[in-house]
Formats: structure tokens, C-alpha cells, sequence
């Protein structure tokens, strides 16, 4: 079953990101961390569909969405882009990609944030973050997605970083094996990993070999 959804407003979050808000149809229900396919009512782009991870809350009355476009090639992300207030789109129902199964370490790179958003905000929502902690990392820090909103949320501790900006007002710094235990008191909490492939398949592999079990971590799928 498809949902049909128009867009209310488009807000720039960073050079290459937006929050796109849209109406929110009856009988359309998700849990933090599920994901939708989304397609456009373009010509030439209904079937087109991409997967999305919804950021907004549960029991909100609108749906949000947190993309990237990538201009290098004429995507849906880039048609998004230039969406204005009205324009439509159809969603599928919603499917499995990350799953909140308790506190725990969140690491994400770059645009890998967006698959948390929904279950950070739904535990800051409800006062769950204590014990839990957000290590972000990106090339520069107007690369930072929603900084200034992680930092306040209550409970959680956060830590950003990036790879490509000297004096910066965050931490400069390659997140690794050797970064990691500096700064993890131990292993044995729930780990969730989310970005690029290298940067998901380095964080497990430092992660294990620090002591973790594999059904201590949990990726996204298609990551």
C-alpha cells in the first residue's frame, strides 16, 4: 500500500542537507528507526523510488525526512532538492532498517545520523538517553548534521569530530580502534553503527577486536 504525501515546508540544515516536513496521511504509522520508499510525483520519477528513514517522532502530525543530496549525479536526492511547498510523493509502507533495542553507543559518519534521529528523539522524548552516547563524525563542521539539537538532548553524551578542518570547535580527529578505547570505559553495551560501508565494517572490526560480541553491534541494512 502506497501513502500519499505533500510537502509542507523545506528547511536547509546544512550545505548539502535538508529536512523535508509533509503531511502526514491516516492509516501511515512507523517505528523509530523504520524506513519507506519514497518516489516522486515527477515526470519520470514515480518509479523511481530511494529509501528514506523517517526522523520525525512516532505520534507526530507531520513526517519528516533528513537528506542528503549528492549533486554529482541526477538522483532522486538531488530532484528533492529543488521541491517546493505542495509537490507530492508516495511512500510505501514502512520496513525494518534499525531497530532501538535499548541504551547504548551510537556511532554514525556523515548522513549515517539521519537512521538514528527518530530514536534519539523518541527517547529524549520520553527521558530514555541516560547511559546512551552519540559519536559523530564528519569532514568539516558545517558538515555536522542537527549539532546544536544532539547536544542538548538530555542524558545523552555526545562527541564530534572531523577529519578534514584544522581549528576546529570540535575535536579533529580519525575515530579508530586506538580512539575508541580511549574513550570507551569498556565493550559491553549495545554498539549501533551507521554510514558509509568503510566507515561500518571499521567500526566493527575495532569494536570486536576490543572485546565486543557481534550481536552487541547492529548495523543498517544497505550500510
Amino acid at each position: 500500500m502506497s501513502h500519499l504525501l505533500t510537502l509542507q515546508t523545506r528547511q536547509r540544515l546544512t550545505p548539502d542537507t535538508q529536512a523535508y516536513t509533509f503531511t502526514r496521511p491516516e492509516g501511515l504509522s512507523f517505528a523509530p528507526g523504520e524506513a519507506t520508499e519514497l518516489s516522486l510525483l515527477r515526470e519520470g520519477w514515480r518509479d523511481k523510488g530511494r529509501p528514506f528513514t523517517f526522523t520525525s517522532l512516532p505520534d507526530a502530525p507531520e513526517i519528516q525526512f533528513v537528506i542528503k543530496s549528492y549533486d554529482d549525479h541526477d538522483g532522486v536526492t538531488r530532484q528533492m532538492a529543488s521541491l517546493s511547498s505542495g509537490e507530492m510523493a508516495l511512500v510505501t509502507e514502512p520496513f525494518g532498517a534499525l531497530q532501538d533495542q535499548g541504551p547504548g553507543t551510537f556511532l554514525a559518519a556523515g548522513a549515517g545520523i539521519t537512521p538514528f534521529l527518530a530514536i534519539l528523539r523518541n527517547r529524549a522524548a520520553g527521558q530514555r538517553l541516560d547511559g546512551s552516547r552519540l559519536i559523530y563524525t564528519n569532514k568539516t563542521t558545517s558538515d555536522i548534521i542537527l549539532r546544536d539539537e544532539l547536544s542538548s538532548m538530555p542524558g545523552l553524551t555526545t562527541h564530534f569530530t572531523v577529519t578534514d578542518e584544522e581549528d576546529a570547535p570540535v575535536e579533529t580527529a580519525r575515530i579508530d580502534k586506538d580512539w575508541l578505547a580511549d574513550r570507551l570505559e569498556d565493550v559491553s553495551g549495545r554498539f549501533y553503527l551507521c554510514g558509509p560501508p568503510g566507515f561500518v565494517d571499521a567500526m566493527r572490526d575495532a569494536l570486536r577486536s576490543l572485546g565486543a560480541a557481534g550481536d552487541q553491534i547492529q548495523t543498517e541494512d544497505g550500510w
